[in-house]
């Protein structure tokens, strides 16, 4: 059974913040970055990966793949079922983040749905069918702000973080994407172990380690999926989460978007369908932190014309992960 970390010391939070940065990183380019010894991360690292304190995974980007249909529910159930719904939720394939909101009585679920039959099999059938759902509203995910990625809790410096890993925010159209014979297997692999070497990525997907590699980098720069480190916010410093769901003018949604995804404390930005028309989630050192964020960064944004912040009670489900 694994045994997961309670706190960690400055030099795990560093090296975990570089690997949410750059999640394939070599330990070499960690150990330049941070200016530890190699060896000093290798060891590290293996125990941090070995209790699951840290886990390597890819998630793929719905906008690359055209069947692929991405709803945010918000789901009202009865507070003494919301851990069971939640889990239910959580054990679904189909389920990339669940998390516990509010007063304990709200789920926040995104979903991967294959297609319309299983968005309207969701809808019309299965939560309907579950007698602790009391009501949900349903957000279709339409463009995603990849900058928010590279939370890492201030424990880089711009520096490091430049020259650890690009910025993900895209100067130019991706190229477009052929999806190759071996690609399935390699996402299949990388959703299961996103730092598996390039000979078990090639004995997975059939084909040469040179193949695996350079399949891989095209699925990354094609923008086809998103390489991460999955751990818990708290150990790295953030103990006030919470869901924004914001309200934004039209016009000025794509800018109001950038400016929020650019920000520190956020993990996640999506602009969405519905009466909020940004989801935002943030991570915050504090309640107060938390607050000055909403006064200080949004409270300015005079395009914002309302806003619902929900705090996260619990995390079951994150990046495709059930969390332990």
């Amino acid at each position: 059974m694994r045994i997961m970390r309670q706190v960690l010391d400055e030099t795990d939070r560093r090296i975990a913040a570089t690997l949410v940065a750059s999640p394939r990183a070599s330990w070499r380019e960690v150990a330049r970055c941070l200016g530890l010894s190699e060896r000093t991360v290798v060891r590290r690292v293996a125990l941090l990966y070995a209790d699951g304190t840290l886990r390597a995974t890819a998630v793929r980007n719905p906008a690359r793949f055209p069947h692929l249909i991405p709803v945010a529910l918000r789901i009202r159930c009865r507070p003494n079922k919301i851990r069971q719904v939640a889990q239910a939720l959580a054990r679904r394939t189909d389920t990339v983040w669940v998390d516990i909101l509010g007063g304990g009585d709200e789920i926040s679920t995104i979903f991967f749905l294959e297609g319309p039959e299983a968005r309207n099999n969701l809808l019309l059938r299965d939560l309907p069918a579950t007698d602790a759902v009391g009501s949900w509203t349903a957000h279709t995910l339409l463009r995603v702000f990849p900058t928010a990625f590279r939370w890492t809790a201030g424990l880089l410096s711009p520096t490091e973080l430049a020259e650890l890993a690009p910025d993900p925010t895209p100067t130019t159209p991706a190229p477009s994407y052929t999806q190759a014979d071996v690609d399935t297997a390699l996402i299949a692999a990388l959703t299961e172990d996103g730092r598996a070497t390039y000979t078990d990525l090639a004995r997975r997907a059939g084909t040469t380690a040179l193949t695996a590699r350079r399949r891989l980098e095209a699925l990354v720069e094609g923008q086809v999926l998103r390489l991460a480190t999955e751990f818990d916010l708290a150990l790295l410093g953030a103990q006030a989460e919470a869901l924004l769901w914001i309200a934004v003018q039209p016009g000025a949604l794509q800018e109001t978007a950038r400016t929020l995804s650019a920000h520190p404390h956020v993990r996640f930005c999506a602009a969405t369908t519905g009466p909020a028309n940004l989801v935002v989630a943030v991570a915050a050192a504090d309640l107060d932190a938390l607050y000055t964020f909403l006064t200080d960064t949004v409270g300015p944004l005079s395009a914002v014309t309302a806003i619902d912040t929900t705090p996260l009670l619990a995390t079951v489900k994150r990046t495709g992960l059930v969390r332990h």
